[in-house]
């Protein structure tokens, strides 16, 4: 098989020195050259991933003068009536705390919205519930057409093997959709996902992204690889269906003068202490068994199709949930490098099986239909085989 590389990823593999993550996970930065931080003058080592080299920032950022402007920003739009923040979220450790300790601890009055998920879990369900009954906190659970939805999922897991990106997209504009239609102005998400990996400037702004949850034109908007307008033609649906997946105009946001802010800028961001918080206060509780994929227990676990946005991730770029988990929990000194890279060797190639007959039925695919994508996915830069089975090219070591 010819060796190039596919998604615009850089042909050789490599990995960070500090954490286990490669320069194959999408938007992200490993530097092979000493740099400055642009705000502040730190010398950055070689190899080092961006993530890492953020975490090392965030340990020498004034959080009290962070967490001064985080009062003053919710002072704005404090009401003595009603709601005055609108906080996305499953009711997973991380909107946990974030709804909780601003209500609690900041004084605000949040609605939590959420965007269900494809197929809930049991314990999903549980923890939306403990969110609201436990946690104290007002919830608008959203659940999209369900036709649509499946439809959508299963295009995107075919023309993209990416069976995640129709609830992504709906998950990052809910938000600024329910605060526009409750004159709500202020959302708060978590964290910024950047700190896991983009580049460390995105980590500097206060405010997500406009152009995250806003157009200026319905024509650009393209779900699993199709426009809209394809996707109508073909199956038979009408624009209007489409609603919850058609981020606001940028000429609404500025008239209903909408914000979008991630709390882990004004808040020193972990999410093993965002889980700690949550199950102390919101009656959050991590699953029994370990996560397929991984060896952690309270990560993304309402969704039973999350397991195959991860496994999809290990086929197209090499990277499992193992090292999502394992590079987070070292960067924040849970476990070590040493321990990551078991970890990594033992679990990231680890098959969903759990869900799997219940995904191949939400998608309408075989089983059969489904290794055939699958491998057609394959990057050959990433993947060889050898009597009949695919491996990693390169692991980490």
């Amino acid at each position: 098989m010819k060796n190039y590389s596919l998604y615009g990823l850089p042909e050789k593999v490599e990995f960070c020195k500090k954490c286990v993550i490669s320069n194959q996970r999408p938007n992200s930065v490993i530097e092979f050259k000493n740099k400055l931080n642009q705000k502040k003058p730190i010398s950055f080592n070689k190899g080092i991933c961006d993530a890492c080299n953020y975490n090392s920032i965030k340990n020498e950022i004034n959080w009290k003068k962070r967490e001064n402007e985080l009062v003053k920003l919710l002072s704005k739009y404090k009401k003595k009536n009603g709601y005055d923040v609108v906080v996305p979220g499953s009711g997973g450790k991380d909107s946990s705390f974030t709804a909780h300790i601003l209500k609690y601890k900041y004084g605000m009055n949040p609605l939590t919205v959420t965007w269900a998920p494809h197929l809930y879990t049991e314990i999903g369900r549980k923890n939306l519930e403990n969110w609201s009954h436990v946690g104290g906190l007002d919830n608008l659970l959203f659940t999209p057409n369900g036709i649509l939805h499946r439809k959508l999922t299963q295009i995107a897991f075919k023309n993209l093997l990416h069976p995640f990106q129709p609830f992504i997209l709906g998950q990052r504009i809910i938000g600024p959709l329910i605060a526009s239609k409750f004159d709500i102005p202020l959302v708060m998400y978590g964290e910024n996902q950047a700190e896991y990996g983009n580049k460390i400037k995105e980590n500097y702004d206060a405010k997500m992204k406009q152009n995250f949850f806003s157009i200026d034109n319905e024509k650009n908007i393209h779900i699993g690889g199709m426009s809209i307008k394809e996707i109508i033609r073909k199956y038979n649906f009408r624009f209007n269906e489409f609603e919850p997946y058609v981020p606001l105009s940028i000429d609404k946001i500025k008239k209903k003068k909408i914000s979008v802010h991630y709390l882990g800028y004004y808040l020193k961001w972990d999410p093993q202490e965002c889980f700690y918080y949550a199950s102390q206060n919101t009656g959050f509780e991590p699953n029994q068994e370990r996560t397929e994929g991984s060896y952690s227990k309270y990560s993304s676990i309402d969704d039973k199709i999350d397991p195959f946005h991860y496994y999809t991730t290990y086929i197209k770029f090499g990277i499992g949930r193992a090292t999502y988990d394992a590079s987070q929990e070292i960067r924040n000194d849970k476990i070590t490098r040493e321990e990551g890279v078991q970890l990594v060797r033992k679990y990231d190639h680890e098959f969903p099986q759990k869900y799997f007959k219940e995904f191949l039925e939400y998608i309408k695919i075989n089983e059969k239909e489904f290794w055939r994508l699958i491998n057609n996915f394959r990057s050959p830069h990433l993947w060889q085989i050898k009597n009949k089975k695919w491996y990693l090219k390169k692991i980490i070591k």
